[in-house]
């Protein structure tokens, strides 16, 4: 098995985040050369919450280092754009499966707390407005000890478990010690570090916090251009307090030879060229067992379309949690190992599993299992499996380092890549602004028509992975029939699957009538009760954060609306000439603790008509959106019990 280690160097203190300054190769015992980083202490990071502010619309809104899109680059192909954000490869729907609305599970979850969470105009005016326009909110979630915190795109807040906030709204750069994403107090501006993909993960074993983002540094303080270097930032908390210090660690992920990364052969492109390049560790995602903290990536070229292969990093989970000055780190690379890809394909979205109440597999010194799907590599946009990876003798993460990986491919229901996903109609005022001549270069724009936005419904990537009950959940976005209808429509496809025998032990479809369920996220009690959360939107409901029931006897249950959305989504990144194509999700959250799952998804929390928008102060209809979106969350607590 081909293998990197890398040991990341901290200099521990409370407080205190690190910076890789070089890097060196070493030899070890066991024979393998894993790359050692040197680290320096920088700024501490700071949960504060951050004041809100800044002119409701202002000369720079959007990151232009995060614009356009190589998401539709089918693997091998050679797609015309290029960008960051949500990276794809699947080259379009596959065909939609039959399935019948859903009926009810066997657990009853029962709703007793739910509130609006983050939205596009606390985003956007956190840190005196010194924040850019940012969609989608990449949801963040996690829950334990009294707490709930909610991440998203680019800010984070801390609740307590009854639904009321602890601290006020932060911005990720202010957290992580970083500059402001944009300093308009400045001539000229300065730009801070580009920050994207938040994930968090209370550990019931070592009464920790941990936060993860993809962090893309500046070519300079006065530009927005990318320096290629890229980094996995994961902050630590210092105590069970999630308000308290944390520790910041700095895992570089561009690959390329640099900072004692190794080289995997990425690419540039430079005008009609290509050169050697860095790469970017996008869509990063975290699990835990009883011994490792786990992050894996989609890795692709940073400055050219292209797609690599999932990239699976697995951390020391004690050696994080007590700021040690040396954390071992191994790099499995599923495009360089032939035994870590199927039918010739690296893993894509290869999602490790969290586990509630600290249950984890013990087996071979320590197993930490991750689920992924594979129908982006076929022709026809479908398939009819899920593939199961098991990293074994975990517990050497401490010490020798020498974790195993290995894949097995389990026959599932059949799932497809989802057609977009249709939305209610209802007032557009960012669009109307757009056609409207007067109204348009007051968001930068010139007129441009659009019509109300169809959203994205993900790729059929996995989503959020538990392990509970000695099973493993997941579930990914399908195109379904519901109940005999022709016309596709996005749903979901879940699987239960018993790791030890790789089969499955309940699978099936959640789907609704004329609607789309999409972004699921599962939680699961250590008896084995479980929720799906999803957004659901279509003829009959404009974005909502929904929910429905999981076990693995009876299946899933109905379709909840925790509650209803206000209005459909307007949002610039699907309209011309400020964005190329609509954004939402890209990812749900959902989180076991203490006898209740927390979940959020994103909806549409408002709605106002274009004389609302235009009132001042423009574009914020009252403090409930900004002037280039208007997304939303909601954060909801179910009691499963155990």
């Amino acid at each position: 098995m081909k293998r990197t280690l890398l040991a990341l160097v901290l200099g521990a203190a409370a407080c205190a985040s690190t910076d890789v300054s070089s890097g060196e190769h070493a030899a070890t015992g066991n024979g393998l050369k894993p790359f050692v980083l040197h680290v320096t202490s920088t700024l501490a990071g700071s949960t504060q919450g951050t004041a809100d502010g800044g002119d409701a619309v202002a000369d720079v809104e959007i990151d232009a280092a995060l614009q356009g899109d190589s998401d539709e680059d089918v693997p091998g192909g050679d797609g015309d754009e290029e960008g960051l954000k949500d990276r794809r490869i699947d080259s379009g729907p596959g065909p939609a499966k039959p399935a019948h609305g859903t009926t009810k599970a066997k657990s009853n979850p029962e709703l007793t707390t739910t509130l609006a969470g983050l939205n596009f105009n606390q985003q956007r005016f956190a840190n005196g407005g010194n924040q850019f326009s940012v969609a989608p909110p990449d949801q963040g979630l996690c829950a334990g000890n009294g707490f709930v915190i909610e991440s998203t795109n680019v800010v984070m807040r801390i609740f307590n478990s009854a639904g009321a906030p602890v601290t006020g709204v932060i911005a990720l750069n202010t957290f992580y010690g970083y500059a402001p994403a944009i300093d308009r107090t400045k001539v000229p501006l300065q730009f801070g570090p580009s920050i994207t993909d938040p994930s968090c993960y209370y550990d019931p074993d070592t009464h920790r916090w941990f936060h993860v983002v993809l962090t893309l540094d500046r070519a300079s303080p006065t530009s927005q251009t990318l320096a290629g270097t890229n980094h996995l930032d994961i902050a630590v908390s210092t105590t069970a307090d999630p308000r308290d210090p944390w520790v910041v660690y700095h895992l570089p992920v561009q690959n390329d030879g640099t900072q004692g990364t190794p080289d995997h052969g990425c690419i540039a492109r430079v005008g009609t060229s290509t050169v050697h390049g860095p790469c970017l560790g996008d869509y990063p995602h975290i699990g835990a067992d009883a011994n490792g903290f786990y992050i894996t990536t989609n890795e692709f070229n940073l400055n050219a379309p292209g797609f690599r292969g999932a990239q699976v990093y697995a951390l020391s989970k004690h050696q994080l949690a007590a700021q040690a000055p040396s954390v071992n780190v191994a790099l499995f690379d599923t495009a360089a190992d032939a035994t870590l890809q199927f039918e010739g394909a690296p893993g894509f979205t290869v999602w490790p599993a969290q586990s509630p109440n600290g249950v984890y597999a013990t087996a071979d010194n320590g197993t930490e299992f991750m689920m992924s799907s594979h129908a982006v590599f076929t022709n026809d946009g479908q398939d009819d499996v899920a593939l199961v990876w098991s990293m074994t003798n975990t517990k050497s993460l401490d010490t020798t380092v020498t974790p195993a990986l290995s894949l097995r491919s389990v026959p599932t229901i059949p799932y497809a890549v989802p057609p977009t996903s249709f939305q209610e109609a209802g007032s557009i005022p960012l669009a109307t602004c757009i056609a409207t001549a007067t109204c348009a270069p007051l968001v930068g724009a010139t007129p441009f028509v659009n019509s109300i936005q169809r959203l994205p419904s993900n790729d059929s990537r996995m989503q959020q992975v538990v392990f509970a009950n000695g099973k493993l959940w997941g579930a990914l976005d399908t195109g379904l029939l519901v109940d005999g209808s022709t016309t596709p429509v996005a749903g979901i496809a879940y699987f239960v699957i018993n790791p030890a025998s790789a089969k499955v032990v309940r699978q099936g479809y959640v789907g609704l009538a004329n609607n789309n369920l999409t972004y699921p996220a599962i939680a699961v009690s250590p008896g084995g009760r479980g929720v799906i959360a999803f957004t659901v939107l279509g003829a009959d409901h404009f974005p909502s954060a929904g929910y429905a029931s999981l076990d693995a006897l009876a299946g899933s249950g109905e379709v909840h609306v925790v509650s209803e959305g206000r209005g459909p989504a307007d949002d610039f990144a699907g309209y011309r000439p400020l964005g190329t194509r609509p954004r939402w999700g890209d990812y749900g959250a959902a989180a076991y603790d203490n006898g209740d799952i927390w979940i959020a998804s994103e909806s549409i929390e408002q709605t106002c008509t274009f004389e609302e928008y235009l009132a001042a102060p423009f574009g914020t209809c009252g403090g409930t959106r900004a002037s280039l979106g208007n997304w939303g969350t909601r954060l909801s607590k179910l009691h499963v019990g155990l």
